[in-house]
């Protein structure tokens, strides 16, 4: 049933609705992709018209940047919960990617937007300068974390997690190209695989 749109929700009835037009457009995203995904279909999902949907982002892709988002922390509330147990993070990070495997909508969506937004003025820039640089921030911990001392030949921790995230990107946009050539999980534990014995000989 769709609510009447003429009276504005209370502050917390608007945060459920943002939420709730956030979850149905994430599972629309990774059912049909970047380019299937409308706001029609959103908003019919979470049961309110177009013009519903746009009084809370403003435009397609302003959706896609926060779902975006939204998979991030779900992703980190994830992480936080396995940095509590015996696994390393950079194993959280290989399972990760196995997950999204299963996900090809969203990693399809991520990947275009993710390229889009280099352009001036794209709605998504800021989102994506922002997530690069706390990616490369949890990335660097992570490194020290699991892996301890400095990678190889010099390479500072904060270079080798700017590497990491461009193996990441790069998997997802080769296996998105041929999925049943490329085999994105196993080959990044065969990339982490590379910086592990590293340290391991080392001690």
């Amino acid at each position: 049933m769709k609510r009447a749109e003429g009276r504005p929700p209370s502050r917390a009835g608007h945060e459920d609705r943002r939420r709730a037009i956030l979850e149905a457009a994430l599972e629309v995203f990774a059912e049909r992709g970047y380019q299937g995904a409308t706001i029609a279909i959103v908003a019919e999902r979470v049961g309110l018209s177009q013009q519903g949907v746009l009084h809370y982002f403003p435009n397609k892709q302003t959706l896609l940047a926060n779902v975006l988002a939204l998979r991030d922390q779900n992703d980190l509330d994830v992480l936080l919960a396995t940095a509590q147990g015996s696994a390393t993070t950079l194993d959280f990070l290989a399972e990760l990617v196995e997950r999204n495997a299963e996900r090809p909508g969203i990693v399809q969506s991520f990947t275009v937007l993710a390229a889009e937004s280099v352009t001036q003025d794209h709605p998504a820039r800021d989102y994506f300068v922002d997530r690069y640089a706390q990616a490369r921030t949890m990335l660097t911990a992570m490194l020290e974390r699991d892996l301890g001392g400095e990678p190889p030949r010099g390479v500072s921790q904060q270079d080798a997690a700017t590497l990491l995230i461009a193996v990441l990107d790069g998997l997802q946009q080769q296996w998105l190209l041929s999925p049943d050539e490329v085999d994105m999980p196993a080959l990044l534990r065969k990339f982490l695989q590379l910086i592990r014995p590293v340290t391991d000989a080392a001690d």
